[in-house]
């Protein structure tokens, strides 16, 4: 690799560039253009001669997903054969600057129009004031001129418009902004993960550009029609009416996900630097197949495990050794052995807090694992056994964002509790699962109630108190009531009501303590229940 060129460039230098196609402004998924208040003061910075920072170029002839038009005017392709520098470091700065230079209006993703030419120099004060000298209204006291103007009118139109005075603040601020020497480093054929480590390691005042934004420039091609940030969002919610994950109650899966599903499909490796690795064509040749995998797993969870969505699940990264099954398995059904299998290393995963940490590597183990499901071998949990006791279930805090308690959220959902008041099956919704005060999770014992008693806090909020439930019954018709109660009243209503139970692994009201309010015995019923619905899952095969 060369070694970084310092260089400095002219106002009319730089962007020349971008006229001729030589330098493109990467488009990753975020606003590219500053506001005019933010782009008046840069203005006012470079007129005053104060440093505004370093931009960083990458010289590279790899075809990175960029910005094509700004505001009306379209921006020219790079020449065959010749490398193109794109902006790693000062895309808001430059992009700014070149619209301010082009008199642009451009819409920002929040759909603001900015209209770049209705920013003024005031001719009242001089260059060096202290005062800001740019403003994005024009100022009423002294006479002014926009910096469009300033930068782009001919020496006859301003003769036209100004007395020799205000003529020759203009040609002192037309030096000024023109003569200026913008500091630039060019970063030459390094690749693309390594500029992009240099890029992250200078702009530490900055916003780190994701994995994804890396991903969806590098993977970009015009010809193939292949935009990655287009396919994702497809993914998630088409609007074509396609198949997609939100029609699955899975839309919640997380672009990093992807990534790793499409790497692990390619070179069996999921960590940031393999997936900067991959082969762009082959990215793309792989994309459908991935796809495929990926609803291929979501439907195993939702089918087999019963998980109808992706808010339940302990952790999104067991959708990537899954879809490495799924694609690897050539689109069969997996046998009933394989299918024991797959659901035992689910469940050693997700109650084994599998991914808290280190889950790059642990990913990479686990795609051996279901090489050995693949051939009908069940792999080796050999010093990582799963022994769960009814003294860790007891009292674990129930809590939406573990992994644990998420698992044990998994067991009841498989069951597909139903109402106390009518029978009904649940409806468990994504945006109903977010925190525990959510409309779908209820306390058994009320925690109102439980403190009334004197029982601690730490006890009350056990998983093991927790049922799935419908917001109507939440809000309604429990509150604070002791459930001894207020199941008296769902028995009048709801003749199934001792069948309804058991979809709550409530096997039995009276022995489990539930007519007799008493909690302790609630817990230690309930958690002996649901540890042997555990156990039938993580045995061995």
């Amino acid at each position: 690799m060369l070694q970084p060129q310092n260089q400095n460039k002219k106002y009319e230098h730089l962007f020349s560039d971008i006229d001729q196609g030589y330098l493109k402004i990467p488009k990753f998924q975020r606003d590219f253009v500053w506001s005019q208040a933010k782009t008046a003061r840069l203005i006012d910075s470079i007129i005053k001669g104060f440093p505004i920072g370093t931009f960083i170029f990458w010289k590279t002839r790899e075809e990175l997903r960029h910005v094509r038009n700004l505001g009306n005017i379209d921006l020219p392709e790079t020449p065959k054969g010749d490398a193109v520098s794109y902006v790693l470091d000062g895309q808001q700065r430059i992009t700014s600057l070149y619209a301010l230079r082009k008199g642009l209006k451009i819409t920002t993703n929040d759909k603001k129009d900015v209209d770049y030419k209705d920013i003024y120099v005031n001719l009242g004060f001089e260059p060096d004031s202290d005062e800001e000298v740019v403003s994005v209204e024009k100022p009423e006291e002294y006479s002014s001129i926009s910096v469009y103007d300033l930068l782009n009118s001919s020496l006859v139109n301003l003769m036209k418009k100004y007395n020799d005075y205000e003529l020759e603040k203009i040609e002192k601020y037309q030096k000024r902004l023109t003569n200026y020497d913008f500091s630039t480093i060019v970063i030459s054929d390094y690749p693309i993960d390594i500029a992009c480590e240099i890029f992250t390691r200078i702009n530490t005042s900055g916003q780190e550009l994701t994995l994804f934004e890396i991903m969806v420039a590098k993977t970009y091609d015009q010809e193939l029609n292949f935009d990655l940030a287009r396919e994702y969002s497809n993914l998630i919610c088409n609007e074509a009416g396609e198949k997609d994950l939100k029609d699955a109650g899975f839309d919640t899966i997380p672009s990093s996900t992807v990534l790793q599903c499409v790497s692990a499909h390619l070179c069996q490796q999921v960590r940031r630097k393999d997936i900067l690795k991959l082969n762009k064509r082959e990215f793309i040749d792989s994309w459908y197949t991935v796809k495929e995998g990926i609803f291929s797993a979501v439907d195993y969870v939702r089918t087999q495990l019963r998980i109808p969505v992706s808010k339940l699940l302990p952790y999104n990264a067991l959708l990537v050794p899954l879809s490495y099954f799924f694609i690897r398995n050539g689109g069969e059904s997996p046998t009933n052995l394989q299918n024991k299998l797959l659901t035992q290393y689910f469940w050693w995963a997700s109650l084994s807090n599998r991914f808290s940490s280190g889950a790059e590597g642990k990913i990479d183990t686990d795609l051996k694992k279901m090489d050995d499901i693949l051939n009908k071998q069940p792999p080796s949990y050999r010093g990582e056994e799963l022994d769960l006791t009814i003294d860790k279930l007891r009292w674990y805090w129930f809590s939406t964002g573990d992994a644990f308690c998420k698992a044990i959220l998994c067991l009841y959902a498989y069951f597909e509790p139903k109402s106390f008041r009518s029978n009904s099956i649940v409806k468990i919704d994504n945006s109903w699962l977010k925190v525990s005060t959510s409309k779908n999770y209820h306390h058994f014992f009320p925690k109102s109630y439980v403190k009334k008693q004197g029982i601690e806090e730490w006890k009350g909020n056990s998983i093991l108190n927790v049922t799935i439930v419908d917001d109507y019954l939440n809000k309604s018709e429990i509150g604070s009531k002791a459930p001894g109660y207020y199941m008296k009243k769902f028995e009048e209503s709801n003749p199934e009501l001792q069948n309804t139970m058991k979809t709550h692994l409530i096997d039995d009201m009276e022995l489990y303590g539930v007519w007799g309010n008493d909690y302790e015995t609630f817990i230690e019923k309930r958690g002996e229940r649901i540890l042997e619905e555990i156990n039938k899952r993580i045995e061995p095969i």
